[in-house]
């Protein structure tokens, strides 16, 4: 069973020089989320986005934030990141050794704990995080980097991943595809269990179509 398809935004792959003006485009068109990925140079090989990135975002819209933290020992920095009520803050399960303190810490804080698998990473880690966990993130790509190909066995693990869900009970847990969503991947990913759709230069922001055009298109392959 699927859950009502969303679209989230990925911040990292919009217009720095004219981000008040995508995010206006984005609102209108009616995307659920806007996706901040967060990374440290450590746990990716990559330094992407801030704390003063998101009280940037902040100061433009009320639309709640898909908060992605590709960082190392998140539980010590959580605070940085002006986590707010009605966002969802995903951790790597890869990151930490305290996965399920950091769920419950994010929880407490107000906002729907996540975690995020590395493609290589096995569904079957969450099995006792269930009770903690609002979503699971599917890495479709290996984290760092926008613009990189789908992971082949991504479809798999997204199936796979509603399976398990299903069997323990945890309809409600949603699932994130995250990494070339293209809008031909969402159609297969949406079919294989995801719910919610990440949403960068593969679509949202394919400089082939208007942010609207490309919204449009993506909502119909996630029907």
């Amino acid at each position: 069973m699927c859950l009502p398809g969303k679209i989230s935004a990925s911040m990292m792959c919009a217009s720095l020089l004219n981000l008040e003006d995508d995010i206006r485009q984005l609102e209108k068109a009616g995307v659920e989320y806007l996706h901040i990925d967060i990374m440290d140079g450590v746990f990716v090989p990559n330094i992407m986005l801030s704390n003063s990135f998101i009280r940037a975002v902040r100061s433009i819209t009320g639309l709640p934030l898909d908060i992605h933290l590709m960082i190392t020992q998140p539980e010590n920095k959580l605070e940085w990141f002006d986590i707010q009520e009605n966002d969802i803050v995903a951790i790597h399960y890869e990151s930490t050794s305290n996965v399920e303190g950091t769920l419950q810490m994010i929880g407490h804080l107000g906002a729907h704990p996540a975690v995020a698998l590395s493609p290589a990473t096995p569904i079957e880690v969450i099995s006792y995080l269930l009770e903690d966990l609002y979503m699971v993130n599917i890495m479709a790509v290996n984290p760092g980097f926008s613009g990189r190909t789908m992971v082949p066995m991504t479809l798999q693990k997204i199936n796979d991943t509603r399976d398990f869900l299903n069997r323990k009970g945890k309809t409600d847990i949603m699932i994130e595809a995250d990494g070339n969503v293209t809008f031909e991947h969402a159609m297969e990913m949406r079919k294989a269990g995801a719910d919610m759709f990440v949403g960068g230069s593969s679509s949202l922001f394919d400089p082939r179509y208007s942010i609207t055009e490309a919204v449009t298109r993506l909502r119909n392959s996630i029907l």
